[in-house]
């Protein structure tokens, strides 16, 4: 079984369609490492293990009888809880949404996994409303990295990342607002993908507003570059969808990088790296030379947009509280009151300033793109710290985004950009390496993550069994949990239908 967990989706597919490996062995296994591992992580608020069999006995049929509904189907795959879907609560991490009203309505990307024949197993842990880089909340507790319970996987979609990351299911959604799918990809070594915006519809609207992207978290580019190919489509709730794309983005995913020209920037001009990050990044920014690519290190002249983003960002936490009453403020996560207070109640004209920062940067990248075909930064300057806490610890900063300004600047300007495993520190941590390229430019940012990804073997190394390791010295326990957040707290409802 721990065996089989193991396996990506496109393997899982390969032995389906041969007759060799069968969707009800394979949701079992995901079942099982579940039930063995996330007890340690806390990466599921809710698992609902007879509706999964009971769709991986019907895709074992349709395989069998070579009718499969789509290039999905049996694959047993979680969803980040903040995407609707039908017959689960959706939960966002928070204490303010009634788990007991009526949940009739799938998401887009849910919806397209159902098309797809693909075996939801349940849902993942977020922060509270989906609001900053690491993952925690009150309602479900905190979530630990599978290298290390004891430190964060990152987030807000961290809980799908440890999923991936341990074998249970080889897929998972998250949403990126800031970073989300990409922070947690980089702290636990495995691949997210942020796409271009509207790629993937979303539906409701995150009160994030256009900065909010949704995207394929796996083990493997190839395995991202598949789930992207299931949850794209066009749904005519999101005004802003991009049209169904004509091909699959696995079509010239191994074409290489011969001839690119690609930039490398390892501070954006702005930040600052752990050492042993920036030596990672760099050698990897060295085998793209390796692989025929004109690299050059080059910064994109950009300033950094965190004040801009902090308005938008928080502006739209604020708006999101507004349909649960005026005492909401008092119910929710103290970080995200805090900063709804001190950045989420600017004036109009201050939020038009914002959005003029955004414009310009999107037009300053779009030069620079007009030079370079892409761009590699780190996906993260530091490598995972302790769990439950907003910043590690000392950190001159209270802001997730003070730890994270290599992210967030392109959810502003809605490119895509990929995170895939680069190496790991001398204490054996992930670290991210983060391969951007222009509005559209998705096929060539996956194949670029793809021939870097063959060309190393970060990508196949696999954390231990997390009940087996120890928190390392010197790195805090739960009594750095905010208060209400109990570390490692187990979800409500694993185990059990949602």
């Amino acid at each position: 079984m721990a065996e089989l967990a193991g396996l990506t989706a496109l393997e899982l597919l390969d032995g389906y369609r041969r007759g060799a490996l069968s969707p009800v062995e394979a949701t079992r296994a995901a079942l099982q490492a579940i039930e063995e591992r996330d007890g340690a992580v806390n990466a599921f608020v809710a698992v609902d293990a007879e509706q999964a069999l009971e769709a991986a006995a019907a895709s074992e049929r349709r395989w069998r009888a070579g009718e499969p509904l789509g290039p999905g189907d049996g694959v047993p795959t979680s969803v980040k809880d903040v995407f609707h879907t039908r017959g689960w609560p959706t939960l966002r991490g928070t204490r303010l949404i009634d788990a007991e009203r009526r949940w009739d309505e799938d998401a887009p990307c849910v919806a397209r996994l159902r098309e797809t024949g693909a075996v939801l197993l349940g849902k993942t842990t977020t922060p509270e409303f989906a609001w900053k880089g690491v993952t925690d909340s009150a309602r479900h507790g905190s979530t630990g990295n599978p290298w290390d319970p004891s430190l964060t996987p990152g987030g807000s979609s961290g809980g799908s990342a440890a999923a991936v990351g341990l074998g249970m299911g080889p897929w998972s959604v998250g949403t990126d607002g800031g970073g989300s799918v990409r922070i947690p990809a980089a702290f636990t070594g495995t691949v997210a993908l942020k796409p271009t915006y509207g790629l993937v519809p979303l539906y409701p609207a995150s009160p994030f507003g256009t900065l909010a992207h949704a995207g394929p978290m796996a083990r493997t580019v190839a395995d991202a570059a598949l789930l992207l190919d299931v949850v794209t489509g066009f749904d005519s709730r999101d005004w802003s969808a991009l049209p169904t794309p004509t091909r699959s983005f696995l079509d010239g995913l191994d074409d290489g990088v011969s001839g690119l020209r690609i930039a490398f920037s390892p501070t954006l001009g702005f930040g600052r790296n752990d050492p042993a990050i920036e030596r990672l990044v760099r050698a990897a920014a060295e085998r793209f030379r390796d692989l025929g690519a004109v690299v050059e290190e080059v910064d994109p002249g950009i300033e950094d947009p965190v004040e801009a983003f902090h308005v938008l960002w928080f502006a739209g936490a604020a708006k999101v509280l507004e349909g649960y009453g005026p005492d909401a403020r008092e119910r929710i996560d103290p970080g995200l009151r805090r900063g709804i207070e001190e950045l989420g109640e600017a004036s109009a004209a201050a939020f038009l300033d914002a959005t003029a920062v955004r414009v310009a940067l999107g037009v300053a990248l779009g030069r620079f793109h007009e030079a370079y075909d892409l761009l590699l930064t780190p996906t993260l300057p530091i490598p995972a710290f302790a769990r439950g806490r907003d910043t590690p610890v000392g950190w001159p900063s209270p802001h997730w985004t003070s730890w994270t300004p290599y992210t967030y600047p392109f959810n502003m300007t809605q490119q895509p950009a990929v995170s895939v495993p680069c190496g790991f520190t001398e204490d054996g941590l992930p670290a991210g390496l983060q391969v951007v390229g222009p509005r559209h430019a998705d096929r060539t940012v996956l194949r670029a993550a793809r021939a870097y990804e063959r060309a190393v073997d970060w990508g196949t190394r696999r954390p231990a069994r997390p009940e087996a390791q120890h928190p390392r010295p010197g790195v805090p326990d739960a009594g750095s949990t905010p208060a209400g957040v109990p570390a490692g707290a187990p979800s409500a409802s694993r185990g059990r239908t949602p």
